[in-house]
């Protein structure tokens, strides 16, 4: 595999950042694009010390022309983007009844939009850079296995993670003849330093036939898989990650 610059939304902390380290450790630069200085700059440097290569840029994918501006930022720097992987979202838990017009706005605003514009400056950048080959780009968006099911305690993050799943069949039905290949993944509960924080690791053990969440390991791997050369084939698909959860 050439070397290749990988874009990370939300790469500083959490899966984010356990996909950063692994592309890095296999020889890609990686672009970590976060709202969060101190993180990006720590787990860059955790890179570094490792041999790997990568930088931090600091922007709201909340907007798009901000958008543009973080992916203009990588290539001025790095030369080119070969995959974007749309990691960056929020988890606040509020009971069915009380989502207020605040939090819809949040939860919206970050997992649909912001994966929306990520999409659309990168598969512009793909189309504008295209050299014919067999595959000309690869994104892979982070969804939920709550886009799947029934999730009462945070239903406005599963409807905006269910919103996810759509737009990345969306855009891999537009772009496939392009040789574009879009896909997605949708981890059950994982077992971040912010899910043990948030004191979430019993209920997520509990909830698993495995009898453990997943580790942010767990599901980097099934990232690289298809964010990588051996996947030629697939575009437009979810892959579901629930350690036996749910099954589709």
């Amino acid at each position: 595999m050439s070397e290749r610059v990988i874009v990370i939304t939300g790469g500083a902390s959490g899966l984010g950042k356990c996909c950063a380290k692994t592309f890095a450790a296999q020889g890609d630069t990686v672009a970590i694009v976060d709202i969060n200085p101190q993180l990006s700059q720590q787990t860059v440097e955790e890179i570094e010390r490792e041999g790997g290569k990568a930088a931090f840029f600091i922007g709201d994918i909340t907007s798009k022309s901000a958008s543009l501006e973080l992916l203009n930022g990588i290539i001025e720097k790095f030369g080119d983007v070969s995959v974007l992987v749309n990691c960056a979202g929020v988890y606040p838990r509020k009971p069915i009844l009380e989502i207020e017009d605040a939090d819809w706005e949040l939860e919206c605003a970050v997992n649909i939009r912001g994966t929306y514009n990520m999409m659309a400056v990168v598969v512009k950048h793909f189309l504008a850079t295209s050299t014919g080959a067999d595959v000309n780009g690869r994104i892979v968006n982070v969804a939920s296995v709550d886009a799947f099911k029934a999730h009462p305690q945070n239903a406005h993050y599963a409807a905006t993670k269910a919103a996810v799943v759509s737009l990345t069949k969306s855009f891999a039905a537009e772009f496939a003849s392009s040789q574009i290949l879009i896909n997605g993944v949708a981890p059950a509960g994982i077992a971040t330093d912010r899910a043990k924080e948030l004191g979430f690791l019993p209920e997520l053990t509990a909830a698993s036939p495995l009898g453990r969440a997943a580790e942010p390991q767990d599901i980097t791997d099934v990232i690289i898989f298809l964010a990588g050369d051996k996947n030629r084939y697939m575009t437009g698909e979810t892959t579901i990650v629930s350690g036996g959860y749910i099954y589709a």
